[in-house]
């Protein structure tokens, strides 16, 4: 499993992040935002939460039943009623889970605003994987994994996101050519760039908002 940006137990059996593996319902269709320089009540006003709503998350120890998130159980939430959001901050970066893929790659833009730098990764139940990055408002690429060519694009990437599909890697399947992308290669990528590379018990040991997006 070549993932250099990814020390051992931090990725499942799939490759995908494990903490966003525990976070999610068994099928997952969510949605992962990064962002720096942006508090986490911020980037989740900027994803249309209303700040009301915001409270404090310890998230519980597992999932109630197959449908339900981490974060919708610690929010109460009714698998399917809505999206329930998780933020929080490590080092300079902010993330927000969305655990029903509600939001989506316009808000990316909006999420590096004045400067920033921000990237959206959406993985579907029908294992659609997209990436978009954006720095100072400005959409700098929208990365379909489907058609990514890692020989011919990594070359073309701005240089932060090139740094991060590197460090991604890719982990080789059987139906996969060797050095073809996987499925949870644009997970990985948006977590390596904001240093996400960790576990669901580190996430623990920090400060979390939770809140419906209504």
């Amino acid at each position: 499993m070549p993932t250099p940006g990814f020390p051992p137990h931090t990725l499942d059996d799939e490759g995908s992040p494990i903490w966003l593996d525990e976070l999610a319902a068994e099928d997952p269709n969510h949605t992962l935002h990064v962002v720096r320089g942006l508090d986490p009540a911020a980037a989740l006003e900027v994803l249309g939460a209303k700040p009301q709503w915001f409270q404090a998350c310890e998230l519980p120890d597992a999932r109630p039943d197959e449908w339900t998130s981490l974060p919708g159980a610690a929010l109460g939430a009714e698998p399917g009623s809505s999206a329930t959001l998780l933020a929080g901050r490590v080092g300079e970066w902010t993330f927000v889970y969305d655990d029903f893929g509600a939001t989506d790659h316009d808000s990316t833009e909006a999420l590096s605003a004045d400067g920033r730098a921000a990237a959206t990764s959406m993985f579907s139940i029908n294992a659609d994987a997209s990436l978009t990055y954006a720095v100072d408002g400005k959409q700098l690429a929208w990365i379909n994994v489907d058609d990514l060519d890692l020989a011919e694009d990594l070359p073309g990437m701005p240089a932060e996101l090139r740094a991060a599909f590197t460090a991604a890697g890719v982990v080789e399947f059987d139906y996969l050519e060797p050095g073809d992308p996987d499925y949870a290669i644009a997970m990985r990528a948006a977590c390596a760039l904001a240093g996400l590379a960790c576990t669901l018990d580190d996430l623990r040991r920090i400060p979390l908002l939770v809140t419906p997006l209504g």
